[in-house]
């Protein structure tokens, strides 16, 4: 997985991976000539006192040791450019998935997760794009060529190179086998605190009003302790792990100079050559320890990619068509033929036997009690969520063969919690149209009853809103969604019980000037209060997912024992006398 993951990645910048493997071969053959010159120096400049061949290969390995600094940073850099820009490429498809998710594989996944796949797992994919486009090259390269020039040296001390080498695989593999699972359990872990942090702060007043912080804050401790008990178990393996690598090279050089000095001593090595020798043990085990390394990072990294590659190959529920549909018959009609829902794994449908039309300009109210499925049923009209049985049109096409963009250009949906962004008045009713002109805006804003509070702001329309709309009320909140939908100018516009922070007279304005403004757009309405929608054209009465009445107030009153049941509870019985 994480091999597939880097070579897509990393395959649009593999002009820059090969100036990374030529430039890390040349910083790796400066260093192999490095130990060369220096036995030189010692075996024929000062071992005879030529001091002139000691300036000029002096100077030479000084030009030898800058050339090979100047292409490691050339490599360094060309690495970090290319892991950068496959970090980018993958958070931009990472996103675009996501955005094409519906509500359904969202909580599959949960937003915290999404969240921590897009962040921190890609930044481990990253880093070990990075570090192995440098360490993967450099790592062999000093690794054998060390071997073959340290043997060149000296062939009676390679049984030191040997043991030291297998040593430190063997640790490292050792290791390696237990931080696997630890790596695995530190991203879930990750992702509980992601999603304890993102409830509380959500949902911070329900917290406040009940006065949970006491237990939240136990909740998120736990979380933090679980996640803190992971990283120390990794972090004492890594902190067990190198001094022992520090050991086996200290170890190793002690070695070397011990046996070493005896051959020295029977004159059958130069001291010159010696010191290469260890120079080259040195690099060798450098090399190794960086492979190593690499090792240690390569799980880690190999369990983000997994989770990664899970969202990347996960198919939204909200298939495009083959042949989609871009011109629609009708204008600002719904319909809704025998439609049923279920969710994934449900043992009962949350809808069942829907049917229904609207035409344009119409006004069509869903009510039914909790939990009757009316969210749901508004939710299949800009295809949040498909049907699993029927079909649902709107303008004359079933909403899943239709071109999701120009489906969604129709539709203008005020949602159940409707949502702010950071930013101003302005760019948040922009979302809606960006062409959107101020006039339209402060038109939209007195429609939706909003434009009172809003001219009242610092700065009116470029007042600033924070993010989710936690610097406005409820009811304010609910407006200025209510005004974005206008001003998305859509046919048919979706009212997800999105009058129920409003008073009863701003309730009654914005619906008188919806209707007088806007006599043309179709509006489906759920509501909780009846007050909201007896004036409607049809409506529509569930209970527990099913239809059980369809007609205009007076004529439910009448004939569903339903809805008469919801306004007798509502407004009296001398309501429906």
């Amino acid at each position: 997985m994480l091999g597939k993951l880097l070579v897509r990645y990393l395959k649009p910048s593999r002009w820059l991976l090969l100036g990374v493997l030529a430039f890390q071969f040349i910083s790796a053959l400066a260093s192999l000539y490095l130990p060369s010159l220096n036995a030189d120096i010692i075996d024929e400049g000062v071992s005879k006192g030529d001091t002139d061949y000691i300036w000029s290969t002096g100077l030479f390995m000084l030009a030898i040791s800058l050339g090979q600094i100047v292409a490691a940073i050339v490599a360094t850099y060309f690495a970090a450019k290319a892991a950068m820009r496959a970090g980018r490429d993958i958070r931009n498809d990472v996103f675009d998935k996501v955005s094409a998710f519906s509500e359904r594989e969202v909580s599959q996944f949960g937003p915290g997760s999404l969240i921590t796949r897009n962040t921190n797992d890609v930044q481990q994919v990253q880093m070990l794009a990075m570090m192995g486009a440098t360490m993967l090259v450099s790592a062999p390269l000093l690794a054998i060529g060390g071997i073959v020039l340290a043997l060149s040296q000296d062939v009676g001390l390679s049984w030191l190179i040997g043991a030291s080498v297998l040593t430190i695989l063997l640790v490292a593999i050792i290791v390696l086998g237990r931080m696997v699972p630890l790596f695995r359990s530190l991203q879930v872990k990750l992702d509980a605190v992601n999603r304890i942090m993102r409830e509380q702060l959500t949902g911070i007043r329900v917290v406040r009003a009940f006065v949970r912080e006491p237990i939240e804050e136990e909740r998120f401790r736990g979380a933090n302790t679980d996640i803190m008990d992971v990283g120390r178990h990794v972090g004492t393996l890594f902190v067990t792990l190198f001094p022992l690598f520090m050991l086996v090279i200290n170890v190793t050089i002690i070695g070397v100079i011990w046996f070493g000095a005896i051959e020295v001593d029977a004159g059958g090595v130069q001291i010159g050559t010696l010191f290469a020798f260890m120079q080259y043990v040195g690099l060798i085990l450098g090399g190794v320890l960086m492979a190593a390394f690499m090792t240690m990072m390569i799980p880690r990294a190999a369990v983000s990619a997994e989770r990664i590659s899970e969202v990347l190959a996960s198919e939204s529920t909200l298939t495009r068509p083959a042949n989609p549909v871009t011109t629609f018959p009708e204008v600002g009609s719904v319909e809704f033929r025998d439609v049923a829902f279920a969710y994934p794994g449900a043992e009962h449908s949350v809808l069942e036997g829907i049917s229904f039309r609207a035409d344009a300009g119409e006004t069509v109210a869903i009510v039914g009690s909790t939990g009757a499925g009316k969210t749901t049923l508004v939710s299949l009209i800009p295809r949040l969520f498909d049907a699993t049985g029927g079909s649902v049109r709107v303008n004359g096409v079933d909403v899943r063969e239709a071109e999701l963009e120009h489906l969604w250009k129709t539709i203008g949906l005020v949602p159940q919690r409707p949502f702010l962004f950071a930013g101003t008045v302005a760019s948040n009713l922009r979302f809606g149209r960006e062409e959107a002109t101020d006039a339209e805006l402060w038109h939209a804003l007195e429609i939706a009853q909003g434009r009172d509070f809003v001219a009242e702001m610092e700065g009116g329309l470029n007042a600033r809103i924070a993010q989710g709309g936690t610097n406005v009320s409820g009811g304010q909140r609910q407006r200025l969604a209510i005004a974005r939908a206008i001003v998305h100018n859509p046919d048919i516009l979706v009212f997800d019980d999105s009058f129920s922070a409003l008073d009863l007279t701003t309730d009654a304005r914005l619906r008188q000037a919806l209707w007088r403004e806007l006599p043309q757009v179709t509006k489906i309405v759920v509501a909780q209060r009846v007050s909201t929608i007896t004036d409607a054209d049809r409506i529509v009465v569930l209970d527990d997912g099913g239809m059980v009445g369809i007609g205009t107030h007076d004529e439910l009153l009448a004939t569903s024992e339903t809805y008469r049941q919801i306004v007798e509870s509502q407004l009296g019985v001398e309501a429906t006398a």
